[in-house]
């Protein structure tokens, strides 16, 4: 009867043991993935540079306008550089639609990138434009 009191104990400390193993290195897996975000030289090392472009907006009044586009990885940067040219008549049809009232104020040029985002992520196939920061931005 001891032996199997003995043998019983044994087995649920041992259980219990393997489980809380268990689920500290699942947790602590699960918190640094979710934690980590990419370093300066890591998002400087998937960003691509998109030129100043200057054209009208729907009113006539003309902008010039910059971006920095940071891409998931090195092969969605990649990808974004073959397709500079269509990321630029992205960037131009969409400005075309635009009057300086809607690119005003912090709000209007969030807007902007996340219809710039949305439109070049439809685009991509080697992964995707995580963020669009405008780099520079005047109406004349």
């Amino acid at each position: 009867m001891k032996n199997k009191l003995l043998t019983v104990t044994l087995i649920l400390i041992a259980t219990t043991l393997l489980v809380g193993v268990m689920a500290l290195i699942v947790i602590l897996k699960f918190d640094k993935d979710e934690n980590t975000k990419p370093t300066i030289d890591e998002v400087l090392e998937a960003s691509v540079d998109i030129p100043e472009i200057t054209t009208n907006l729907r009113n006539n009044d003309f902008i010039k306008i910059s971006f920095k586009m940071q891409t998931e990885n090195k092969d969605a940067k990649e990808e974004l550089q073959k397709r500079d040219f269509q990321v630029q008549n992205i960037i131009i049809n969409e400005l075309s639609e635009l009057t300086p009232e809607k690119l005003e104020g912090k709000e209007g040029k969030l807007e902007f990138q996340e219809q710039i985002e949305e439109k070049v992520n439809s685009l991509m196939q080697e992964g995707k434009v995580e963020k669009v920061y405008i780099t520079s931005y005047i109406i004349q």
